[in-house]
């Protein structure tokens, strides 16, 4: 349980704003999250890595000379949005490149992949690595798909030491995929994490036992075994990460890793097993580490991460690095203050009076939103909690109430429709991140992109413009229906707003009978795409959280739209 908290919703928020004047001789807030406090050497490559909050000292935790340059750091267990990424990228930025590297999770991939669009439309030579170091996550057949776990730090070290050494930006990503390809992670759970200002946490533990292959944002692990005592359980981590060890393989670096509430002389008891183990499979060890990296909020657990070095990853990780969370060697870092530049606001033109209207109502309809995640979160945080990590209950609200802020602004300003949801789009995007961060920001601005700033728009455009938004999801997520995601809902949606006629409450009433039975039906489908897929089995008699929250968002309005008359 987290005790020091004040507004929950606030904590990844409040967390990293103490971090940062905790070690301002280090790192400084840039939006999005935190970039170097001194000036890298021109030319130099900037690895940027980041993802969630509730893992610290992953990922601000490792910004520092002989690391990384900048993190992005979302919301608690949910990955930042493009915005963010490319904000602390473009602060980053030394005129070398950029490389982003960050665990392997659907959210993540998708908010820093349409960031390094951005940016490499920008000029900014951009390039994309992730981790997947975790060996239960997947088979060794489908290596690609692994979640990347503690091995995150291992493979950020060689990183952003092959950056400090001067590499160029084709040499920097060489050496991060060998890192990669050389690290695996196996990890345990003796007790599950609550997210800040909950009663419960994520998943129970049976007494007596512990959950083998869990994931770090509260998924639970993918079997349950007794607790036979830390021989057994260094015998079984040594054995899975060494399922994979290569031939030639004779010397290791080695990582025990402790989750967030396994204290470090359990961990020190742990690791004098494994270097036993591992000196008997003829294995040297270099230079082992005992610490917590990577961390899943107050989670009681531990993971073991080795990495098969050859002569290059050996010097890279022994290389000088100092952070707030990691030092080793003596680094100088008293160069100039990076001159980081203020974020600027966005310019809004007012809309003709009757477009302002209507974006005024469409405001209103983005508070009812907003108010209906409000409610519906604890519902939606126990049905993601099944399968995955729980926290989309508190996304909806996050992105929700950001948007509809956003939203109540834009119409105050005087603007038109189309800008209105645009506007908040991008909020939603930004406030909640994450997979259906993403999906819903696109959405509501692909409602904008049909909608027009210089005239109100008929009921015929508008429910165009609210088809194109729902379409939008699966274009932008790349599922299709049956993978059990959102689009099982909001494909059936568009398909019945296309077919229900111009009536506007009709027609919304219709296409929300649609959601709601979409939704509902993926009870019966296997999970195929986002975290639930490592736990698909799991999630079988309970339907999918985001096409539940879309179904019950889009019922709510079109009780509102029948209220209106």
């Amino acid at each position: 349980m987290t005790y020091l908290v004040g507004e929950p919703l606030d904590f990844a928020a409040d967390s990293l704003a103490g971090f940062v004047a905790a070690h301002s001789d280090l790192v400084q807030a840039v939006h999005g999250g935190v970039v170097r406090a001194d000036a890298s050497p021109q030319g130099e490559v900037a690895v940027v890595v980041g993802g969630g909050s509730g893992h610290y000292p992953a990922f601000a935790g490792w910004v520092g000379p002989g690391m990384a340059h900048a993190a992005v750091c979302g919301n608690i267990f949910s990955s930042p949005s493009d915005s963010q990424v490319v904000s602390v990228s473009r602060a980053a930025d030394n005129g070398g490149g950029v490389l982003l590297l960050f665990g392997n999770y659907a959210g993540d991939c998708l908010q820093f992949g349409k960031g390094a669009d951005v940016l490499n439309a920008d000029g900014i030579d951009t390039r994309i690595e992730t981790i997947t170091d975790d060996v239960a996550s997947r088979p060794v057949e489908q290596l690609q798909e692994r979640r990347g776990i503690a091995g995150d730090f291992i493979v950020v070290k060689v990183a952003g030491a092959a950056a400090a050494a001067g590499y160029d930006l084709d040499a920097v990503v060489e050496a991060t995929r060998r890192a990669n390809a050389a690290t695996k992670t196996l990890g345990i759970a003796f007790d599950a994490p609550t997210l800040p200002g909950a009663d419960a946490p994520l998943f129970t533990v049976p007494e007596g036992h512990y959950e083998l292959g869990l994931g770090v944002h509260g998924e639970p692990g993918l079997s349950s075994h007794p607790l036979n005592g830390v021989d057994d359980i260094a015998k079984t981590l040594v054995e899975g990460v060494l399922a994979e060890k290569p031939a030639d393989a004779r010397r290791v670096s080695v990582l025990v890793n402790g989750l967030g509430c396994t204290k470090y002389e359990e961990m020190f008891v742990l690791y004098g097993r494994v270097a036993r183990l591992l000196e008997a499979a003829g294995l040297e060890i270099v230079a082992p580490i005992v610490d917590e990296q990577v961390t899943s909020l107050d989670m009681a657990g531990v993971s073991l991460s080795v990495c098969f070095l050859d002569d290059e990853l050996e010097k890279l990780l022994l290389a000088p690095a100092l952070t707030p969370a990691f030092t080793r060697g003596a680094v100088e870092h008293s160069g100039p203050r990076r001159e980081v530049a203020a974020q600027a606001g966005a310019e809004l033109t007012s809309g003709s009076p009757d477009s302002a209207a209507q974006g005024a109502r469409l405001a209103e309809v983005m508070d009812l939103i907003a108010r209906t995640a409000v409610a519906d979160a604890d519902f939606l945080g126990k049905l993601d909690s099944i399968a995955g990590d729980g926290d989309h209950g508190q996304g909806m609200v996050l992105g929700s109430r950001a948007a509809a802020k956003a939203a109540a602004a834009a119409a105050e300003a005087g603007v038109g429709a189309a800008t209105v949801m645009r506007q908040a789009g991008l909020a939603w995007a930004e406030g909640a991140g994450g997979t259906s961060g993403a999906l819903w920001g696109r959405a509501l601005e692909a409602v904008g992109a049909g909608l027009s700033d210089e005239a109100a728009a008929d009921a015929a455009t508008v429910l165009a413009a609210v088809r194109a938004g729902a379409e939008s999801v699966a274009a932008s997520g790349g599922a299709v229906p049956g993978d059990k995601t959102m689009v099982d809902a909001t494909t059936p949606f568009a398909v019945a707003l296309s077919e229900a006629g111009d009536d506007l409450p009709g027609a919304f009433a219709a296409a929300a009978k649609a959601a709601t039975e979409g939704a509902e039906a993926t009870k019966d489908l296997v999970a195929r795409k986002g975290r639930a897929t490592t736990h698909g089995d799991a999630s079988l008699g309970h339907p999918d959280p985001g096409a539940v929250s879309f179904a019950r968002h889009m019922t709510r309005i079109a009780e509102y739209l029948a209220e209106q008359g």
